[in-house]
Parts: C-alpha cells; structure tokens; sequence
C-alpha cells in the first residue's frame, strides 16, 4: 500500500519562473548540494519543492530549517507520487522536473527559458543536458567527463571552469530530467502514471502521454547542463517491470518509442512527426506484437 502523503507549503512573496521538483529518499548530501546550487547557480528565482520519502537521515529538519515547501510520506512513495505530490504545492506556470543527486552549472535556468520562447507554444516537453562522469547507453549524456563520482569528491572550481567548455548539440527526445513542461500539460495527462510504482519507465510513459496529447515538440538543450552524480539510490528498490508495463499499455516497446516518434539522441532538428510508415517501422510494430502476444517483456 502506497504511504500516505502529507503536503507543507511555505508562505511565499515572489512568484517563481520554475517550481523545481525533487523526490529525495534518505539522500541528504546529494540534496543539499543539489539545492545549494540551484540556489547559486541560477539567474531567476525558482520555488523548490521537495518530495521527501521517509527523511530519517535528517532531510526532514534540514528542509524545515530551510524554509523549503514539501511533501512528506513516512516512507518511500516512489517517484510517481514523488513528483505528483509536489506539483500539488507549484505556483509557476512551469515544472521542473528533477533528480536529488544534480548540480546545476550556472546559466542552467535562462538556457531553458530561451527554448521556452523559441518553441512557439505551450505544447512542448524540454531537457537540460546531463554532464556524467562514466560512459552509458544513454547518448544524450555528455560523458565521460569525470569531476567527481560522489558529492564528497565533487571538484566544484573544476567543474564551473570547464563545464561549458565540452562540445555537445541540442538532441532530440527529451524524457531525461532536469526536464521543463508547462503545468497545464501536466494537469492534463495527469502527471506520471502511478501504475509505474515505484518508477521505473514512468518517463517513457510520460512522453507517449505527452505525444497523444499533441506534443511534437521534443527537445534536449545542451546549454542547459547540470552534473549527474549517479547516486543509486534506484538499488535500494524492488523494480517494476517496466517494459512489459510499457508495452501491454501502448502496444510498443519503449525502444521504438524512443527510435521512431521521440528520435532519441539524435541531433536536433524542429518539431517531430508521426513516424514513417517504413519497413524497418511496420517490422519493428510486428515484433512488438508478437511480443505482447507471447508475454516477453
């Protein structure tokens, strides 16, 4: 049974650009440096919302001591009523989506807020860039590029001097967070799915939500960076399966997702359209069928 979540907003005079999302479990150096450098590092004033997933660490009376709004459930909830929890207390027109182990690089916000203008309406789904310090699958990370693997050995004068300096474009596919939406979007696809507890492809799912809503827009911003520390605390959990979820839901896999509508990790190149009806396409739709069929996840 899901925990119970209780809701404590802080009484505020200035309305934010962002209200800034974080589910945090039991992660208190991570959070603290994550909010400390949202707090440094950014042009605007943001709300920060903090979904804190049991909190015997200390992370409760730290936030209390920081003014900060934020749920609380006594113990872990998961990411999906992690970030729907929060986004309850949000005055911004927008929400940002965030992890609790991020540091953002100064000129983060008004990166975004630039792409906000740009895509021309509120019907768009946009990234920041993950800077990593170990190579993965995941092609829209900027990585290796080693500053630190915990918060503790985190090179900080480093990172602020080099951080803009390493090559990377603008790609496609957002679903990776720090990710910016409008609210009303949001509200419409009714936040993340909550049958995706404890969270596992509840991104994916989000952006296929997004898609049936009518969003085109797609876009990962690699002036916009923050530094992944990857703290694991996702190891500590009992996963769903998520792809298997993914695919009774929408009769695909999330790999086609990601290859044929979202053109993850591709370079970026304007609004995105319904995918061609190749063969490659019809081919990788039979084996999604198929998939389902025989129950292979």
């Amino acid at each position: 049974m899901t925990p119970r979540i209780t809701f404590h907003p802080v009484e505020k005079n200035e309305k934010p650009v962002f209200s800034i999302l974080i589910p945090s479990w039991n992660n208190l150096p991570y959070l603290k440096c994550c909010v400390d450098s949202i707090r440094k590092n950014s042009k605007f004033h943001h709300q920060i919302i903090i979904h804190v997933n049991e909190g015997s660490d200390g992370t409760l009376e730290w936030i209390k001591s920081q003014q900060l709004d934020y749920t609380h459930s006594d113990t872990n909830a998961g990411v999906c009523y992690g970030f729907n929890g929060p986004s309850s207390l949000a005055l911004s027109e927008y929400l940002l989506l965030s992890d609790d182990d991020f540091y953002f690089a100064a000129g983060w916000d008004s990166a975004l807020i630039e792409e906000i203008q740009k895509a021309g309406s509120s019907y768009f789904c946009i990234s920041g860039t993950m800077i990593e310090h170990t190579l993965s699958r995941n092609s829209c990370a900027i990585a290796p590029h080693d500053f630190g693997k915990t918060v503790q050995s985190f090179d900080e004068q480093k990172f602020l001097a080099e951080y803009d300096k390493i090559p990377f474009s603008d790609w496609s596919g957002s679903n990776w967070y720090p990710l910016v939406l409008p609210r009303t979007l949001w509200n419409l696809i009714g936040g993340l799915s909550t049958e995706f507890s404890p969270g596992m492809g509840s991104d994916p799912d989000m952006m296929m939500k997004l898609w049936h809503a009518g969003v085109r827009y797609y876009k990962g911003v690699s002036s916009s960076r923050v530094y992944h520390f990857g703290s694991k605390t996702t190891a500590r959990i009992k996963r769903n399966n998520a792809n298997r979820q993914f695919l009774e839901k929408w009769n695909m896999s999330i790999s086609t997702l990601y290859k044929y509508y979202l053109k993850m990790g591709e370079p970026f190149s304007g609004a995105l359209k319904e995918p061609e009806m190749t063969q490659s396409f019809q081919l990788r739709m039979i084996r999604d069928k198929v998939k389902r069929i025989v129950g292979i996840a």
